[in-house]
């Protein structure tokens, strides 16, 4: 593994690493927080960024992101080179994670479809300010209390127009998992779904505001080859896997909980 660059303060360690033609960036510990091809650098690299993708199973064509969290870039590349309709706002804490990210992480510069800023991406959220929420904030492997509080998912759902949808990445093995979800559910009204990622080990969270009831599997189906078509990736298989975290019947995925359910 080739040292690229370290960084050592009061606050998190925050180094980068190359190995077998992968950058990867660290923040507070060994995890891996972002990761890089380096012969396609924007490409999403790491399974679970692949995964959180699925959002665009239920809400196809969103036109303005807030993004908590901005790590290597790695979704805000995406979303800047594939997702032409769309304006980027990343709010990220620790300003060496942005000029990390903007040196050897090749984030494009700023223009009128992406804006990064320097901030408290709890304190970003304002009702109304976006259709796609994207929290993706770690130190180390640890998600910061204040973005998994029953306050924050609150804020969450005023901060989304109608239709929109939150995308979360958590780890599978956070002992509090459990608890998080039932705040999601609290605070969008049962419209929640999870599922494992395909290989790494996290949970991709779908927070929906407006959804239908229910989406039938041939309507999924239909909808992931056109994205799989589209974007290269295994949309087919995400609509697999929400078979396993969630309710359904023969025919539908169910997205709001039937009537007297919490």
């Amino acid at each position: 593994m080739k040292l690229i660059a370290m960084r050592k303060a009061k606050r998190p360690d925050l180094t980068v690493s190359e190995e077998r033609g992968v950058r990867h960036l660290h923040v507070g510990g060994e995890a891996i927080q972002s990761a890089m091809r380096m012969d396609d650098p924007f490409a999403l690299e790491l399974d679970y960024t692949r995964c959180m993708m699925a959002f665009l199973l239920f809400h196809a064509e969103p036109r303005r992101a807030l993004m908590i969290g901005l790590g290597g870039g790695s979704l805000a590349k995406f979303f800047h080179r594939r997702l032409a309709g769309l304006r980027t706002h990343v709010v990220e804490y620790d300003e060496r994670v942005i000029a990390t990210a903007r040196a050897l992480f090749h984030v494009p510069a700023e223009d009128g479809r992406l804006h990064i800023e320097h901030g408290d991406g709890v304190e970003a959220l304002a009702p109304e300010c976006c259709d796609l929420l994207v929290v993706d904030g770690y130190e180390d492997e640890s998600t910061p209390a204040a973005m998994v509080s029953q306050a924050f998912f609150d804020a969450a759902w005023c901060a989304l127009d109608e239709p929109g949808v939150l995308v979360m990445n958590v780890m599978d093995d956070d002992k509090n998992l459990d608890r998080h979800l039932q705040r999601v559910e609290n605070a969008f009204n049962g419209a929640v779904l999870a599922f494992q990622s395909l290989r790494d080990p996290n949970i991709v969270v779908l927070a929906l505001k407006g959804a239908p009831a229910a989406i039938e599997w041939n309507v999924l189906r239909a909808r992931a080859d056109a994205l799989e078509k589209k974007y290269g990736l295994p949309f087919g298989r995400y609509v697999e896997r929400l078979r396993t975290m969630n309710r359904w019947t023969s025919d539908a995925l169910l997205l709001t909980p039937p009537t007297g359910e919490g």
